[in-house]
């Protein structure tokens, strides 16, 4: 299945996910938190949608190993 809209809109989103998390690790800095409130419920929407995307980005390791094996 060829989902590139879908497959673009969960990368971005794991990216800003990654992002926030790096500003957390480095700098102990929340960006999410900062801009929509600690906790409340556009945040939580946020870390669940960056959640969504991870999981969903899984699938990428299926599409990397066919590409592999077609080319042979």
């Amino acid at each position: 299945m060829n989902n590139k809209c879908l497959d673009c809109v969960a990368l971005t989103i794991a990216i800003i996910g990654a992002v926030n998390w790096g500003l957390i690790g480095f700098f102990s800095f929340d960006l999410v938190a900062l801009i929509f409130g600690n906790m409340s419920w556009i945040s939580r929407i946020i870390y669940a949608a960056v959640g969504i995307s991870g999981l969903y980005l899984i699938t990428f390791y299926m599409y990397a190993g066919g590409m592999d094996k077609a080319r042979d």
